[in-house]
């Protein structure tokens, strides 16, 4: 039975609770001072303290810092009847877990105790999962489980050995600089790493990032420029976005990849060029090629060695050891101590299509991390996933393909899987190119889900 300390020097008030509660079930202690109720929690914890911020002895806030220090997971309702932002901030700050205002709304309490106590309930069903030794993660590395990223494993692991071209393709957010940044510090770790996003500069701007300028070269130009080239030595430029380069600074680029050799802007000097080119899309240069948007040539130099990253709803196996990752990286940069999130939380990302990847992932759990006020991260700390239209939009809708034909079973990832890719096949007149392109998958991952459900496609 949960039991519930309540603080407050107002005797009527600490009556009404002890009654109110009492009826609901729960186990009531009452203190009318702060250093009373202290005492009373430190001889015998409860699981909820209903602490009055205005104590005849001693500040509600000191309190809450005393029994956070006797218990950091202790769940504390602040209560008071001053209305003003300053004080609710400063409660929220020093880590109360809801905060009510009087006179209080019983209903109001009742929710905010409900949730006190499901979120104590989460925290001792997940305690000591961070000290499990698969959670020990290091930052930068690079969370995989399934055969694609194995195979990206593979890839790294050799082209780590020589200082080939490589590059990067796949969706946003799924980790295309963190490809590159392990293959750089597996080559030349202590040179320089520098990313040049090429959409994000004007291209007047960007030949000069890349090649530097020389003094009086252009207005504004009063002193001679390195360029990014020039300053990462023996390291690595990463050119993210390489698809939004013009066409004129493409054939600058293709130069240097030729001749390992450049010109600052306005000079007549060869500066050598000793890092080593990665580059990265979201985009299907291929077609773009075809299209007459990308240089065919320098495709094919930056195409040496090509790394496809498959999206996350691809590779759901993967995102609850993400998830932990993610979590303890968030713990680091906030000071929190966050440990997983629930159940019905863990279903809802298994079903997301997550069109943001992995991105799109971390910024949730930031947000939710920020506003948390337990261990565990429930439905509650993720306010968009109750908006059809927000988080979710684009959420697969149950149809056909999800039902299965005996009543109540739900159907395996891989019957979905197989179901969707027979579905895409049969009512679409495409080519398995534009297949790979609906699924999002790789033309070798579809040969390869082709065979293992033992789908016929001959169609070119």
């Amino acid at each position: 039975m949960p039991n519930i300390l309540v603080i407050d020097d107002d005797a009527s008030i600490v009556e009404s609770l002890d009654l109110y509660l009492t009826e609901e079930g729960y186990t009531v202690k009452t203190a009318l001072t702060g250093t009373e109720g202290l005492n009373k929690y430190v001889e015998d914890p409860s699981d909820v303290v209903i602490l009055d911020i205005r104590l005849p002895d001693v500040d509600g806030f000191s309190v809450l810092e005393d029994l956070k220090e006797e218990n950091e997971n202790v769940k504390v309702i602040m209560i008071t009847a001053f209305h003003d932002m300053e004080t609710t901030i400063n409660a929220m700050k020093g880590g109360a877990f809801d905060y009510i205002h009087k006179p209080i709304n019983v209903d109001e309490l009742d929710i905010a105790i409900r949730k006190a106590l499901k979120s104590l309930e989460m925290e001792k069903k997940i305690d000591g999962l961070l000290m499990e030794p698969s959670r020990n993660f290091r930052v930068g590395d690079i969370i995989g489980t399934g055969n694609e990223m194995r195979e990206i494993f593979k890839t790294i692991g050799i082209v780590s050995k020589s200082r080939t071209t490589v590059l990067i393709q796949g969706e946003s957010g799924t980790g295309k600089e963190l490809i590159a940044k392990v293959i750089h510090n597996n080559t030349s770790p202590d040179e320089p790493f520098i990313a040049v996003n090429c959409s994000a500069i004007v291209e007047t701007l960007l030949e000069s990032e890349l090649f530097g300028h020389e003094k009086g070269s252009f207005t504004g130009a009063i002193a001679r420029k390195l360029g990014k080239f020039e300053l990462a030595r023996f390291g690595t430029v990463f050119l993210d976005e390489i698809s939004e380069m013009s066409i004129n600074l493409q054939a600058k680029l293709l130069r240097v990849l030729q001749e390992m050799e450049f010109e600052r802007v306005g000079g007549k000097d060869k500066v050598k060029v000793g890092a080593r080119i990665m580059a990265a899309t979201n985009k299907d240069l291929k077609a773009m090629v075809k299209e007459g948007k990308f240089r065919d040539d320098l495709f094919y130099r930056l195409n040496i060695v090509s790394i496809t990253i498959p999206p996350l709803r691809s590779r759901r196996q993967d995102i609850q050891p993400l998830i932990d990752y993610l979590l303890a990286k968030i713990n680091l940069d906030l000071h929190k101590k966050v440990i997983g999130v629930s159940g019905e939380v863990m279903d809802i990302f298994m079903k997301y299509p997550w069109p943001g990847n992995i991105r799109e992932l971390e910024n949730l759990l930031v947000r939710a991390c920020v506003v948390a006020k337990g261990q565990v991260l429930g439905v509650g700390d993720f306010p968009e996933l109750g908006k059809d239209d927000a988080v979710l939009e684009g959420k697969v809708r149950e149809s056909d393909i999800f039902k299965s034909p005996e009543p109540g079973k739900l159907l395996t990832l891989d019957q979905v899987e197989e179901r969707y890719i027979r579905k895409v096949i049969h009512e679409t007149d495409k080519n398995k190119g534009e297949i790979c392109e609906i699924l999002g998958v790789s033309r070798p991952t579809l040969e390869r889900k082709l065979e293992k459900y033992g789908i016929t496609f001959e169609r070119e």
